[in-house]
């Protein structure tokens, strides 16, 4: 399957620079692939979609300031880190910018010296493995020091760091927002408890792939990156629970489906407590097991969520959809706009 069978026109007006101020007042494109309908919504309608029994699954990662703004301590050179992945021992793998000033043994200051970190060695993709050293708290010092790592295709400042978290953000660990979730408030979910809608919570930390564009001509070259998730014993009870009950699995973003789909993975008939590295890759052809409902934004084209998206509700309803997004001026990508794909969905409550 060619990576050029995703591929849609996007008017750059489209993507969208800031988030909205209320979170649930994004609009909602529904897709029903049971009988291909689309019709158009508010997110803050979202609770008439789901039954009593159903499970909403939301991913609560939270993201890391893992942007570094620093200098070399020779030369005074800047440079701009971004953390990927913790190794442990104060010790992370990174990204830095510009690359070639930044060598085995560099040491850059951060904060004027609260912070510095010297380059053990480099990666096979060109990522340096930077040691931190530091007086109190590594997260503390992120906090006061480091910035949120949006995608390069917002270029507005972000005013409040906490818009680039969902409400229920909790463990620390990823580079990217699972941005599905970014549309739920406090309230809604209240209101969706008191329907009888079950919550349950899994982690699965982004990483830098999320950002990485498809480089290979077919969809069956592409390798995914490996991510950490976890999904605790009280979530997989709950969701054996539902299923049993006749309730359905609606994974809140790419990243709660793909954990679920690692799980219910070869022929799993239960949820289970597990943790481990992930490098699932969801493209049409595949058959899902462990949701029967997804909530997510709106996609780069060629991407590995695109693909994920046409897996789940078919490729050419979801071209479809995508392309009436287009013409509907919906908003798009982290701080975009929202779809829910659901069967029967349009016969809503």
């Amino acid at each position: 399957m060619r990576v050029d069978e995703f591929n849609f026109d996007l008017p750059e007006e489209l993507i969208a620079q800031t988030p909205l101020e209320d979170r649930k007042e994004s609009r909602m494109m529904v897709v029903d692939p049971q009988s291909n309908h689309i019709e158009h919504q508010s997110f803050s309608h979202i609770t008439e979609y789901l039954k009593p029994g159903d499970c909403l699954v939301l991913n609560d990662t939270r993201v890391l300031p893992a942007r570094l703004y620093g200098i070399k301590t020779d030369t005074g050179a800047k440079i701009e880190v971004l953390l990927l992945k913790d190794e442990g021992n104060d010790t992370w793998k990174t990204l830095v910018k510009p690359a070639k000033r930044v060598k085995e043994g560099t040491t850059i200051s951060f904060g004027d010296g609260l912070l510095t970190a010297t380059c053990l060695g480099e990666g096979e993709q060109g990522e340096r493995l930077m040691n931190f050293t530091y007086e109190g708290r590594f997260l503390e010092l992120l906090d006061e020091l480091g910035e949120m790592p949006l995608p390069p295709y917002i270029r507005e400042q972000l005013n409040d760091k906490e818009r680039y978290q969902t409400v229920f953000s909790k463990h620390v660990g990823s580079v990217a927002a699972p941005t599905a979730g970014l549309h739920f408030t406090e309230e809604l979910l209240e209101q969706m408890q008191e329907k009888g809608i079950h919550v349950a919570y899994i982690t699965l930390h982004v990483g830098l792939g999320t950002f990485r564009p498809v480089s290979a001509e077919t969809v069956e070259e592409h390798e995914m990156h490996g991510e950490y998730y976890q999904v605790s014993k009280g979530t997989a009870a709950l969701l054996n629970q539902v299923r049993h009950d006749g309730g359905r699995i609606i994974a809140v973003g790419t990243t709660s489906s793909r954990t679920l789909e690692t799980i219910m993975q070869n022929g799993a008939e239960t949820f289970k407590e597990q943790s481990g590295w992930t490098d699932i890759f969801i493209y049409p052809g595949y058959k899902f097991n462990g949701i029967d409902g997804l909530i997510t934004n709106f996609h780069l084209p060629q991407s590995t969520l695109i693909m994920l998206v046409s897996a789940f509700a078919g490729k050419e309803l979801i071209m479809k959809a995508y392309e009436e997004a287009v013409s509907h001026k919906y908003r798009f990508f982290s701080f975009g706009d929202s779809m829910l794909i659901l069967e029967g969905s349009t016969d809503h409550q």
